[in-house]
Parts: structure tokens; C-alpha cells; sequence
């Protein structure tokens, strides 16, 4: 198995905060599909983080209601002493006063902020991008060819970014607030129960007001995110084929196509700005009114004798402080209702259940001889036709054989099967038999080495693009697969952009900058770097010129020594020289043999092969 060592940086004057929260932990399980469930399992391991953030907001929130507070008692404490006395005899309580805003306020401020950017922020969003991006790589291919690949990244950094907004946002509002208020209830209480009454019933109307907007901003941020993930697909996926794109002159359908997806997003944002405005001009109507109560209240009460000057410095300054602090919490709530949007929204693409799985007792398989048997498997990709049926195949350990048959036989679905890209229907395949599904999807599939027709290639270098057959192998280990799959010529001549050479060369997205020839050569040289006892050829050499061919082809002979080959090819050459030819037709095997007694027969093969033209048989003509 590959181990992956994860390596970020770590400061040392910061250690302590960013440390509270492990960044890279695993997750147990798969997500849940219910919004708190799939939060709890988000964010698992930030929670003593989180409480300890809340529980500094709140004193944070103290400290503002503490400053209106200490602003009033100082007013207060100058009207007792008078002008005269004032700083001779209370000179104590000014330095406390002073201590209070010089220190004790911004110690609690820095502390707030550290763990808000230094605790929360850079690892709240790697946490769970990483969760969602190791849940996503467990997927089958079926989830992939249902979806863009672009709408998925999406998808996995939109959810991400909202969960560590909801947590940022959420633990400084509900904080910040959530103390002011009560601070501010004391410090009107002295004054008289009515005030607090009155801003009790205040927070009421704000509050039914959040309930009555939140579920509407919701849903419109759902429908927003929604419709932005679908830009990001078209986008993607044109860039993706953009040569065919420019191949049929397609540029204005594929302009047309991201203007309709462009359209139909900006239709959901004025959607989401309409009620968005409406709940910022009631939310600043109710603002206004907390001043008018709060102070208004102290002024009747001072006039009664009930009150003092400080008093109403004080209820000013809080209520001012509260009306303000309401229109930023309640964009706050806004943001985070949006945030939670945008996170079921997330939730509904990336966390369905693998379909496929490893079982809880599932072993690992230790290097195989190489015995692969179909036993009546069927298949049909959830249609009603099969693309296999009641297929049945076995394969001696060291035997190469080649699969036959026209396009949609079913070739290319019995490889997958057998590297468990999707799971039988009905029936079993077993490698040195034992079944499959009984071992480690990842311990299976280091027993086969596959080469595709279409062969894919990251946008790394050519050194790292070979080695992905082996990650732990020497350079020299690759220099021989490479020259081996006669790819060392021409690796040593590339250049990339950034005047990276040789096997250090990047070879662009999907391996653009190379021929197909070169793509192809570089996947043998990754396979036989790998040595796995199981060998898949899919039309391995498809790509390749006929000189290019020929030169490989004894590379092809010693790569398939020892090894159980399992060929899907029209080249003759390639056809030939297997141990036994098995014929597909309709998801059942129709005919096998050797290349002789299957010409010798007359059947489907020999037709096959007598509309050979070119050194291919063509079998789209059948």
C-alpha cells in the first residue's frame, strides 16, 4: 500500500494555536446525508476549538457591554468627586478604568482574533476539503461519468469554504452577541425591569424576523450555488475538449452554451439579492428602534430621579452599540444561512455512499500467480441489456490471451470488472480464487498493470508520471522502464514552459505537449515499472505508428514473461501470438481457440479476420 506523508508548514511563534486542531485527521465513516450529521462529521476534532473561540467571543461581548459600563461610572464618579477632587482622591479608580481599556480589553481582543485566524481559519477548510476530496476518490467510476469533473472540485471547495464560514461567523456572532445582550440586560436592570422588558421584546421581533427571512435565504442560496457549479462544469468541460472544440469550429456554440449557464445563475443571484435586500432594510428599521426605547427609557427614568447621567452615557453608548452590532449579526446570520445552503447543496452531490466498498473484513492480497476466472458473470450497467452475460472465462496463471469482438461487446467492461471499477451483477471473479470483493480494492488492483487506449497523464513531470507505477522506485528504475518502453529518446529532448528539461519536464494537463505515440510509450514504461503479475492490454499499442509498434514489440514479449496477459487489440500482431483467442459477442463468448483453429473454423473470427486491411482487423464493419 502507498503511504502518503502530508507536509505543511508550521511557524513556531504560532505553533500553539494552529495546533489546536488537527488539520489532517481522518473522518470515521462516510458522510451522513443529514445536515447536522454531515456538519458533526465535517468538523469532528474542532469542537474543544470551537468552544474555547465561543467562550473568548463571549468575553469579548462582555468587554463591550464592560466599556459603555466603565464609560458611565466614570462619568459618575466625576460628578461625585467634582472637578477639583476628582483626580487627587480617585486617582485609583482612573488607573483601574485605565487598565480595563488598556489592557485587560485588548488582551481578550487579541486572544479572540488569534483564535479566529490562527486556530479556526487555516484548518477548518483543509479538514474538511481533505475529508470530502478522500470521500470522493473512494467513489466508483460511475459517479464520475455521471457528473463533471469540474462541477465536482466545485463542489468539494464550495462545501468546504461554507462549513469554515459557518464556523468563523457562527462563533463570533452568536458569541459577541449572545454576552452583550446579557450584559446590557444587567446594566438596564439596575436601572429599572421596564428597559429590560423592552429589550427583551426587541430581540423577539428581531428574532421572529430571522426565522421568517433565514428559510427564504436558504433556499435561494441553494438554487445560487447550484446554478454556480453548473457554470463551473460547461466552463470545464469545454476547456477540457477545447481541441475539439476548435476542431469543428464550435467556439460561438460553446460561448452560447456558457452564456445560457451564465444566464441562468444570474437569474438566481437577482433571486437571492431581492430577498437579501428586503431583510437588510427591515433588519436596519428594527435597528433604529433600540436607541429610541433604551435611551429614551433612561431619560424618563433620570427625569423620575431614578437614574443617573452616567446611566444614561451608558444606555446610549450600549444601545447605539447593539442597534450597530444587529445589522452586522444579522448579515452574519444571513451569510451563515446562505453558507448553509450552499453546504446542503454540496452535501447532495458529494456525499451518496461508495458503491463500491471493501468489506469490514476484507484481506489484503499478497502478490498473485496470476489465475483470473469469470464465473457466469453478468453486467449491464444498471440497464436492462447486459453488457456481460452469464460470462464465463478462465485464465491460467502465465497464459495471454486476447479478447475479440465487435465495439460493445463487451470487452472492455470484463477488464473493468476484473480491476473491480464496477461490481458484478451476478456471479464472482476470483484472482488465484478468491474472490475480488474478499480483498482490498487498493491490494487487487497492485496485481494488475494496465495499459488503455486512452491513456491518461498528469500535468507533472515525466519522471513523476512513470514512477506513479511504483512510487518508491530509484531514478535509475525508471530510466530502464523508460528506455525498456522506448520512451528515453525522446523524454530526454522535452522542454516544458518554465525551461524544466528531460524527465523533469512537465507534460501539461493530460499529457497535451506529448503525441499519442509518446502518451502511450510513457503508460508501458509506468506499467513495467509496476511488475504486476496480472497484465491488461487495451489496445496498447492503438497509438502507435507501425515502426514505433515493431520497435516495442519484443519490449511488449519480455514485459509479458511470466505474467497472465489479457490483450484487447484489432493489430494482428498483437493477436496472433496469444496462447488463445476468446471471441465476445453480445456480452457471451461465441467462439475460442488459437488464431489457426479459429480461422480454421469459419466462424466470426475468420470473418473478422478476412476484412483485415491494413494490419488491423476491422471489426466496427461486422
Amino acid at each position: 500500500m502507498l503511504n502518503i506523508t502530508i507536509k505543511h508548514e508550521r511557524h513556531t511563534d504560532v505553533r500553539w494555536f494552529s495546533n489546536l486542531i488537527d488539520a489532517f485527521a481522518r473522518a470515521d465513516g462516510p458522510p451522513p446525508q443529514r445536515l447536522g450529521a454531515f456538519m458533526a462529521w465535517a468538523l469532528k476534532g474542532c469542537f474543544p476549538a470551537i468552544v474555547v473561540t465561543l467562550v473568548v467571543s463571549m468575553l469579548v461581548g462582555l468587554t463591550d457591554v464592560g466599556a459603555a459600563f466603565v464609560v458611565g461610572w466614570l462619568i459618575d464618579i466625576g460628578q461625585s468627586y467634582g472637578a477639583q477632587s476628582v483626580f487627587r482622591d480617585a486617582w485609583h479608580l482612573l488607573l483601574a478604568a485605565t487598565l480595563f481599556f488598556l489592557f485587560a480589553r485588548p488582551v481578550v481582543m487579541g486572544l479572540s482574533a488569534a483564535l479566529n485566524s490562527l486556530t479556526l481559519m487555516p484548518n477548518v477548510y483543509p479538514l474538511v476539503l481533505s475529508r470530502l476530496n478522500r470521500h470522493t476518490l473512494g467513489q466508483s467510476l460511475g459517479f464520475f461519468d455521471n457528473d463533471f469533473a469540474g462541477r465536482i472540485a466545485q463542489k468539494q471547495q464550495q462545501t468546504a469554504r461554507a462549513i469554515s464560514d459557518v464556523i468563523s461567523e457562527g462563533v463570533s456572532i452568536f458569541g459577541l452577541s449572545g454576552a452583550a445582550v446579557i450584559g446590557t440586560a444587567a446594566l438596564v436592570g439596575k436601572i429599572s425591569l421596564w428597559l429590560v422588558a423592552a429589550l427583551f421584546v426587541w430581540i423577539a421581533v428581531y428574532a421572529l424576523m430571522i426565522r421568517y427571512f433565514m428559510p427564504k435565504v436558504r433556499v435561494k442560496s441553494k438554487d445560487r450555488a447550484s446554478a454556480r457549479a453548473m457554470v463551473t462544469g460547461q466552463i470545464v468541460d469545454t476547456i477540457t475538449n477545447i481541441a475539439t472544440v476548435k476542431l469543428f469550429s464550435h467556439s460561438q456554440r460553446e460561448d452560447r452554451a456558457a452564456l445560457d449557464a451564465l444566464g441562468a445563475y444570474r437569474g438566481k443571484i437577482i433571486a437571492f439579492g431581492e430577498i437579501s435586500a428586503a431583510f437588510r432594510f427591515w433588519m436596519m428599521a428594527l435597528a433604529g428602534t433600540l436607541p429610541v426605547a433604551l435611551v429614551g427609557g433612561t431619560l424618563w427614568f433620570w427625569s423620575q430621579g431614578a437614574a443617573s447621567a452616567g446611566d444614561i452615557a451608558a444606555a446610549g453608548l450600549i444601545s447605539t452599540r447593539i442597534a450597530q452590532m444587529s445589522g452586522w449579526v444579522s448579515m452574519s446570520v444571513m451569510g451563515i444561512f446562505t453558507n448553509i445552503g450552499e453546504v446542503e447543496d454540496g452535501m447532495r452531490t458529494l456525499s451518496p455512499a461508495h458503491a463500491i466498498e471493501d468489506k469490514n473484513a476484507a484481506g489484503e492480497m499478497t502478490r498473485s500467480s496470476g489465475a483470473v476466472a469469470f464465473e457466469k458473470v453478468s453486467f449491464g450497467y444498471g440497464r436492462k441489456t447486459p453488457a456481460l452475460n452469464d460470462f464465463t472465462l478462465h485464465v491460467a496463471p502465465g497464459e495471454k490471451i486476447a479478447l475479440v469482438g465487435r465495439s460493445g461487446a463487451g470487452k472492455s467492461t470484463a477488464v473493468s470488472l476484473l480491476l473491480r471499477l464496477y461490481d458484478v451483477e451476478a456471479g464472482r471473479i476470483t484472482l488465484d480464487g478468491t474472490d475480488i470483493r474478499d480483498v482490498t480494492q487498493e491490494s487487487l488492483r497492485e496485481q494488475i498493470g494496465m495499459v488503455r487506449q486512452e491513456t491518461s497523464m498528469f500535468n507533472r513531470s515525466a519522471l513523476e508520471n512513470i514512477r506513479y507505477g511504483r512510487p518508491e522506485a530509484t531514478d535509475d528504475e525508471v530510466y530502464a522502464a523508460a528506455r525498456r518502453a522506448h520512451a528515453h529518446s525522446f523524454i530526454v529532448d522535452l522542454e516544458d514552459y518554465r525551461g524544466r528539461k528531460g524527465y523533469g519536464a512537465y507534460l501539461g494537463e493530460r499529457g497535451v505537449k506529448l503525441s499519442g505515440g509518446q502518451r502511450q510509450r510513457i503508460a508501458l514504461a509506468r506499467v513495467i515499472l509496476k511488475n504486476a503479475p496480472v497484465l491488461v492490454l487495451d489496445e496498447a499499442t492503438s497509438a502507435l505508428d507501425s515502426e514505433v509498434e515493431a520497435a516495442i514489440q519484443d519490449t511488449l514479449e519480455v514485459l509479458m514473461e511470466d505474467k497472465t496477459v489479457i490483450a484487447i487489440a484489432h493489430r494482428l500482431s498483437t493477436i496472433a501470438r496469444m496462447d488463445r483467442i476468446i471471441v465476445i459477442d453480445e456480452g457471451r463468448i461465441v467462439e475460442e481457440g488459437t488464431h489457426g483453429e479459429l480461422l480454421a473454423r469459419g466462424g466470426l473470427y475468420a470473418r473478422f479476420w478476412n476484412r483485415q486491411s491494413g494490419g488491423f482487423i476491422n471489426l466496427a464493419a461486422e
